[in-house]
């Protein structure tokens, strides 16, 4: 009977047990299919698109803004992963405790999903609030702070990384502050002063665009030793001063040089991508009038220029430009103030060609003081600088291996000198183009075949534009220029390549990094250019700050020579610097490097015909 009742018992066992596993399966299916929800949402996955991973990148720093216990990992347990560890600690055999176990697992699972789900909403809320001067809490400000100092850590001259990438691109893309041109921002922002007459990026980078500045400074000993020498005379007194140049830490130091020595200033940039944000914001912050900001439109750059040209109560008397577009707005605009001018200093090469332009039709009304070619500009800023940035240029951007490679420098005046010198030592392979047969030979002597663009076009493995000229590398050329050439321009503006040419709808434009674009054609063929064909050095890379330090105090001594002229010294045409202002500058920085001058016997001075204090050389002299 027992057995009867043994074998009856068995089989309804058996059909229990296989309803219980039949619901457990169920409560696992379920909970998989919602695990797998949840886990979606949580998890990294690979962005796809520009779009994609700027939302991608966005999710990320949410989620790292989450507190640690509730933050989702990439790591989270599946829930087969969680129900084998927990029956595996309680030694789980049989099917009824099976089944209460997925029971409690659901459970839990329910409550960290709806804990992680309520702490995410939260935060997007947080997220979601504009960003004004009164809002934003303590955590976010220094979350923001910390990004600062990183970016302004990558952008500075002794960045350490290899490649050059920026953490603009993972801190500023999602910050409301970058979302509106800051011309437009309301309400305006002030500094510390009460001020707002400026626009820059985010006035809050002051902080660190002053150590930028401070750090400038120590190595700059020629404009410092100019500021504290001249300080008490007050040589620039009642001057007003319009600049537009690159705005970086080394010109800020200028900036404030022509501050302590009297003079009145309203700032813009010459480029619209070299502005460092933080510096200009420590210009803003100190009370300076200064209208730029990285990454402007075309308007925002002319905006800029115009705010600084005039304003209700102040008309400048000097310019400083670099390319010759305030002297062009101020002509097409205000051509009558053009007259209060007592002159204008110009420190680029195409600048300098619009200078003689005007003076040849007779349009140009005032002195003007061509910085560009004087020796301090040529023989120092043309040439050293590009030899000390091209190869840093390369190397951040594109991590190239340089030696064995082709390159094709076109121009070989300084610039192009200084490029060329520096690829032959990094091991390149070098070829040069030319118009001027005085350049073309002294290319050969030092070394390079002379060829054509036409000729090595399609061969080149990098091609480095240096004339100061417009056009020099047209779409014909790049539809020629072999997969993955380095194209980049180290000459004036964006001219001398003509990237319209390949802003058409055959060509793919793929951002890769910062200031790195990868252009790409219907083959497959990929064209990398370099700052979207402006200045390479300025937009990629920073100037030798010593360097900047010889132009700087020549662009100084050029507008105290222009201000303080006796009427009737300079008419209205384009001078250079005369040749004792040079070797002034020059003897500014020579302390640095522990130099000491040979004085002449007053035998030698009537040998030489030349006084102990110089001119040493004739105007005519090329060094």
């Amino acid at each position: 009977m027992k057995s009867n009742n043994h074998q009856s018992q068995q089989p309804q066992q058996q059909q229990q047990q296989q309803s219980t596993t039949d619901v457990a399966i169920s409560h696992s299916t379920t909970i998989s299919t919602a695990t797998e929800a949840t886990k979606a949402e949580f998890q990294f996955r690979k962005p796809t698109t520009e779009f994609d991973d700027l939302n991608f990148k966005q999710r990320h720093r949410r989620r790292m803004s989450l507190p640690m216990t509730n933050r989702p990992t990439m790591e989270q347990e599946s829930i087969v992963e969680k129900m084998e560890r927990l029956m595996a600690s309680q030694n789980v055999t049989d099917v009824p405790k099976t089944a209460g176990l997925v029971a409690k697992i659901v459970s839990s699972l329910d409550t960290a999903a709806a804990a992680a789900a309520a702490e995410l909403a939260k935060t997007s809320t947080v997220r979601q609030k504009s960003i004004s001067p009164e809002s934003g809490n303590r955590n976010k400000q220094q979350q923001q702070s910390t990004n600062r100092s990183r970016r302004d850590s990558n952008a500075s001259h002794s960045s350490m990384g290899s490649s050059y990438t920026s953490d603009e691109e993972d801190s500023d893309e999602d910050d409301d502050i970058d979302s509106i041109s800051p011309r437009f921002r309301q309400p305006r922002p002030i500094n510390t002063k009460k001020q707002s007459d400026f626009c820059v990026r985010d006035i809050r980078d002051a902080e660190f665009g002053r150590r930028e500045i401070e750090y400038a400074e120590r190595g700059m000993p020629g404009i410092m030793a100019l500021r504290e020498s001249a300080k008490d005379d007050q040589p620039l007194k009642g001057a007003r001063v319009m600049g537009c140049t690159h705005i970086n830490a080394q010109t800020a130091v200028l900036i404030e040089t022509l501050l302590d020595l009297g003079a009145t200033v309203r700032w813009s940039s010459c480029n619209i991508y070299s502005t460092q944000d933080s510096v200009a914001a420590a210009l803003a912050e100190r009370g300076v009038p200064v209208f730029a900001w990285a990454r402007q439109s075309e308007d925002d750059f002319w905006w800029c220029i115009d705010q600084c040209l005039t304003t209700d109560s102040w008309r400048p008397n000097l310019i400083l430009d670099d390319g010759g577009d305030a002297t062009h707005l101020m002509l097409k605009k205000y051509p009558a103030s053009i007259k209060l001018l007592k002159g204008i200093v110009e420190e680029s090469l195409t600048g300098v060609h619009r200078l003689y332009q005007l003076s040849k039709t007779g349009k140009l009304l005032v002195p003007a003081i061509n910085v560009n070619d004087s020796v301090t500009k040529t023989k120092f800023d043309n040439l050293y600088s590009p030899r000390e940035s091209i190869i840093e240029v390369l190397k951040r951007t594109t991590d190239t291996l340089l030696g064995g490679h082709i390159a094709l420098v076109c121009g070989y005046g300084e610039v192009g000198k200084g490029c060329a010198s520096a690829l032959k030592g990094a091991g390149v392979i070098v070829f040069v183009t030319e118009i001027d047969p005085i350049c073309a030979i002294q290319a050969c002597m030092d070394g390079f075949r002379v060829v054509t663009v036409n000729e090595m076009i399609s061969v080149a493995d990098i091609v480095i534009t240096a004339t100061g000229n417009k056009n020099i590398i047209i779409r014909k050329h790049m539809d020629k220029m072999k997969d993955g050439a380095i194209l980049c321009n180290m000459g004036h503006s964006n001219s001398e390549i003509d990237v319209k040419s390949i802003r058409t709808s055959d060509l793919i434009w793929e951002k890769i990094r910062s200031q790195v674009d990868h252009i790409i054609w219907p083959n497959g063929k990929r064209l990398i250019l370099l700052g979207q064909g402006r200045i390479a050095n300025l937009s990629c890379s920073h100037m030798p700050s010593f360097v900047a330090s010889i132009t700087c105090t020549t662009q100084v001594m050029a507008l105290i020579e222009l201000y303080k002229a006796p009427s009737g010294r300079y008419k209205s045409d384009v001078y250079l610097l005369p040749k004792k202002m040079d070797e002034y500058v020059a003897s500014l920085h020579l302390a640095s490097f522990d130099a000491h001058l040979t004085i002449l016997t007053e035998e030698q001075e009537k040998y030489m015909g030349i006084s102990k204090s110089g001119p040493f050389k004739p105007n005519y002299y090329r060094y």
